[in-house]
């Protein structure tokens, strides 16, 4: 059983079970969210597909930790122009550990 579902503009296949890192959540470590929108639920039945969430499915899952992810360098460069620049950024990020698809 699975499903695909959408957070942060992203989406997702996720199985009961897996851990997966989204956009930060403002929820604390250890408590359990909803994640919706729901796009796709697989299961023994067939497949469902949302036209384009599925109405009455929902995906559970425990928070685990937040964090930042590694730092990207992003160099803006205009050649001829004397133009040169340099940023760093990091990411914030949630991970969750997928508890149930209903």
């Amino acid at each position: 059983m699975y499903a695909v579902i959408q957070n942060g503009g992203k989406q997702y296949r996720v199985e009961p079970g897996d851990v997966i890192r989204v956009e930060k959540l403002e929820a604390a470590e250890g408590q359990t969210v909803d994640l919706n929108p729901v796009l796709m639920v697989s299961d023994d039945q067939g497949a469902r597909i949302g036209h384009p969430v599925l109405a009455g499915a929902s995906v559970t899952a425990k928070v685990m930790s937040h964090g930042r992810a590694d730092k990207i360098k992003v160099f803006k460069m205009r050649r001829r122009k004397h133009y040169r620049k340099t940023q760093g950024h990091r990411q914030y990020y949630t991970e969750l550990e997928i508890t149930g698809i209903k």
